[in-house]
């Protein structure tokens, strides 16, 4: 089950096509909730083993249009956890110094040590994206950056990160439901921006910017997940779903403990 919504690389995606809501197992809402509820505490058991392990590492990166979900899904999913093992960046608007290197300098810098699970609100991506829509770079700048995102991924899952990708899929008109939301609600001001009505009358030019990203850095060894998004409750139990099944295949180990039998406290 946890590969339902994992792309195959050489399968053209084609973003129109492809649904918005989940369909793929629980229709009742409650028992979705029930499923993550049981899944993220494990996820809790995992992690804390995975940092007691200090040996292996999990990225997971999300990405997606404006009010698309990736706080939420950080919010939720990662609730309980050992905030000593998780290390959430978000990758804004490149700085200066950022801007004085090569667009992978900063996201190298970010991508987690030993016994942590990283994970990327935006990422390396938004070099083949922002970009692109807005020509801040020429193609023949952006255009080979997949091929060096592709080898990028390919040297962290080869020095033993595990790669998790999700884009969260959602639809224009769940889109404008959340931005409204954030105008009807004092406590949300704070998360709308002007800019994103902008980069809303970009939305088709986005489309086509996701989809040639899902189709050009879909690897056997970091592929994307394309996650329905307009429903959060199906959204945060498909991508639990995959980082436990994740997880439980890197089975994390709690190191051997020294002998205490003779340990004595006064």
């Amino acid at each position: 089950m946890p590969k339902v919504h994992r792309l195959t690389p050489g399968i053209p995606v084609v973003l129109a096509k492809k649904s918005t809501r989940g369909k793929d197992f629980h229709d009742d809402r409650d028992a979705a909730e029930q499923e993550f509820g049981e899944l993220r505490d494990e996820l809790i058991r995992l992690q804390t083993a995975l940092y007691a392990e200090g040996r292996q590492k999990l990225l997971v990166v999300l990405q997606a249009m404006d009010a698309g979900g990736k706080d939420g899904t950080i919010r939720h999913t990662f609730k309980g956890v050992n905030p000593q093992g998780v290390l959430v960046t978000s990758f804004k608007k490149p700085s200066s110094e950022d801007l004085a290197h090569d667009f992978l300098w900063r996201i190298h810098r970010a991508v987690p040590g030993r016994g942590m699970i990283g994970v990327f609100n935006r990422s390396h991506y938004e070099d083949v994206l922002v970009v692109r829509v807005n020509n801040i770079v020429p193609k023949n700048v952006w255009r080979p950056r997949y091929e060096t995102i592709n080898n990028f991924e390919k040297h962290l899952t080869d020095t033993g990160t595990r790669v998790l990708k999700f884009f969260l899929h959602i639809s224009k008109d769940e889109q404008k439901e959340r931005f409204q939301d954030r105008l009807d609600e004092p406590d949300k001001h704070w998360k709308f921006d002007h800019d994103d009505l902008n980069k809303r009358e970009q939305w088709d030019e986005y489309q086509i910017a996701f989809q040639d990203m899902l189709n050009n850095c879909t690897t056997d060894r970091a592929p994307w997940h394309l996650i329905p998004g307009d429903q959060k409750w199906y959204r945060n139990l498909a991508i639990m779903r995959v980082m436990v099944d994740t997880l439980r295949n890197m089975d994390p180990q709690y190191p051997e403990a020294d002998d205490l039998s003779n340990v004595e406290i006064d």
